[in-house]
């Protein structure tokens, strides 16, 4: 007779991410307000700002990683959030996975829901504030993924920790941005030298800065959240 075995760790993870990505489907309540925050932001910087003073392109790559990170807190709000109903964070600790588990599948989740809306934020971004399409809008984005895998890491281990404090909401701006830093500071860098049309020689240090904290961070946050749920 088979014994049934626990799945993998990155199998085990996948399935969690599954299964959130499929309540945020059917509710989609935190994809809207995020985007919708996402676009306002973008259409009140456009129209606040005079552009007789500083270009729309000069403007765009600090727009962008304001919009990036309150959407990504506004986002990894709901990480932790979707187990305080029927307390389904209890029956994730006594399921036969790995802690570690647990917050890869965050992990991965919060990171394909930002990804989610930064599909739609950085073309909006293009076409408001009129940037090359080309390789420089592509290099931005890539500059974007490599900086949500960091704030995704930081977030998703200071989302499970706020989640049951009274002040949850302020909490999680108040860890995370400090971590977030040395992200958004190389991120940005490297997108304003890129829309400028400098050459990626230039910015080859901040990248290696952007790498490095990501390695640092998705491994330091694995190892530390399993400490956060101690009971």
């Amino acid at each position: 007779m088979n014994e049934l075995r626990a799945p993998g760790t990155l199998s085990a993870a996948w399935l969690l991410a599954r299964k959130d990505l499929a309540i945020e489907f059917r509710t989609r309540t935190a994809f809207f307000s995020a985007l919708v925050f996402a676009i306002l932001a973008l259409c009140i910087f456009y129209f606040a700002w005079d552009q007789s003073i500083v270009a729309p392109s000069e403007l765009a790559p600090g727009v962008l990683w304001v919009v990036l990170t309150f959407s990504a807190l506004l986002g990894l709000q709901r990480s932790f959030g979707l187990e305080e109903h029927d307390r389904g964070i209890d029956a994730l600790l006594v399921s036969p996975v790995s802690r570690e588990s647990i917050y890869l599948g965050k992990a991965i989740g919060n990171l394909l829901f930002l990804s989610a809306i930064q599909a739609v934020t950085i073309p909006a971004l293009a076409l408001f504030y009129n940037l090359p399409v080309g390789r420089p809008l592509l290099v931005v984005t890539g500059i974007v993924l490599l900086a949500m895998i960091g704030i995704v890491a930081v977030g998703t281990l200071f989302s499970a920790m706020a989640v049951n404090t009274r002040m949850a909401e302020l909490l999680l701006p108040m860890l995370s941005l400090p971590f977030f830093v040395p992200i958004l500071m190389s991120a940005a860098q490297i997108a304003t030298r890129t829309l400028a049309g400098r050459p990626m020689s230039e910015s080859a240090p901040y990248l290696k800065i952007l790498i490095a904290f990501d390695v640092v961070f998705v491994v330091a946050c694995t190892l530390a959240f399993p400490f956060t749920l101690e009971e």
